[in-house]
């Protein structure tokens, strides 16, 4: 059951971030009043946002390179993504990536200035040959590129959770997408709750957490709010926060009716929320953020560098050159530790 929620009146941006700053949990009615600021209100709401981006992550840009080590095949029904069983999306579909294809991958992600690379598999979970797979492949990855490594591997299991920590993984993504209420509108093969107890499983093995969402398939304020909540519950270490690319061929097709000025509230208000949480502008910030992409920056400290999974990014010369026209710097400095408060 969904609870009504009001908007908090809020008259100074500046004031709030103060307080964020001196330990104020921002409360859902403050971030749904972040969502729902008037457009004239954007750039004070950013300003805003930078002052707590910068007590955590100053004026750095963290950079993830993403391999889709396995295309389509997946059997979940996921509403928005282009490699689920109900889409026809024409894309590549081709089982788990060769040795050299993966370590070609974190060549191409350490030439970029990565900090992370990102092994990422359609599937419900990992078969035990995908997580041997990985098993051999992380230390190799390690040891050659000094990359940190982000697997996105679906579901796992405690044991499967406690293999990736074993052999090295760093971080595992697995994104809640959106919220409790809203999820069975985007999913009915697996529940939130498959999703909460991966992440539970992954902390339980000692491992940081990757998990954001997805902005734009049709869910509420109210949804955007409390996905942003649950992740603070969490305490998730990184946040990826997507804008749907309403591919065609899957059941969201021309779905998305976001503004660059809502994805640029939106960032501001996870900011808000999570502040001391690496917040990522991820799957299409190109498409939806246009010409204010760089403005993203004031509240994100790090986005995706080169193609996401089915879809193009911009060329990663464009991110170089937006990070340095806005004076930030890339950096590999160390994570923040796991369990943060």
């Amino acid at each position: 059951m969904r609870l009504p929620l009001t908007a908090a009146p809020i008259s100074d941006w500046s004031d709030l971030a103060g307080r964020v700053l001196n330990g104020h949990a921002v409360t859902p009615s403050e971030a749904l009043a972040i969502l729902q600021a008037p457009d004239e209100e954007l750039l004070d709401i950013l300003a805003a946002a930078y002052r707590i981006r910068r007590r955590w992550f100053s004026n750095t840009v963290q950079l993830y390179f993403l391999m889709n080590a396995k295309s389509g095949l997946c059997p979940e029904d996921c509403h928005y993504c282009s490699q689920s069983k109900v889409s026809e999306a024409d894309i590549p579909r081709y089982n788990l990536l060769s040795r050299e294809k993966l370590l070609d991958g974190a060549r191409v992600a350490a030439e970029r200035g990565s900090k992370t690379y990102c092994i990422v598999i359609s599937a419900r979970g990992p078969s035990e040959r995908e997580i041997q797979a990985v098993e051999t492949i992380v230390p190799e990855i390690k040891r050659q590129y000094d990359l940190e490594v982000c697997a996105c591997l679906g579901l796992l299991t405690p044991d499967q959770a406690r293999r990736l920590a074993a052999c090295g993984v760093n971080k595992v993504n697995h994104n809640l997408n959106t919220s409790p209420e809203f999820y069975e509108q985007i999913c009915t093969t697996h529940t939130y709750q498959d999703r909460v107890a991966t992440l539970r499983a992954v902390r339980e093995a000692g491992l940081a957490l990757c998990s954001g969402g997805i902005i734009g398939m049709g869910e509420r304020d109210e949804d955007v709010v409390r996905m942003a909540m649950e992740l603070r519950e969490l305490e998730v270490e990184s946040i990826p926060l997507n804008f749907l690319i309403d591919i065609a061929g899957t059941p969201l097709a021309s779905s998305s009716r976001l503004t660059p000025r809502y994805c640029l509230k939106a960032l501001a208000m996870f900011r808000f929320v999570n502040p001391a949480s690496e917040l990522r502008i991820a799957g299409g910030r190109e498409l939806h953020l246009g010409s204010l992409q760089p403005l993203g920056l004031y509240a994100a400290n790090s986005v995706f560098v080169g193609d996401y999974l089915t879809t193009k990014g911009q060329a990663p010369e464009a991110d170089y050159r937006m990070i340095e026209q806005m004076g930030f710097v890339v950096t590999r400095h160390e994570p923040v530790p796991a369990g943060h408060s």
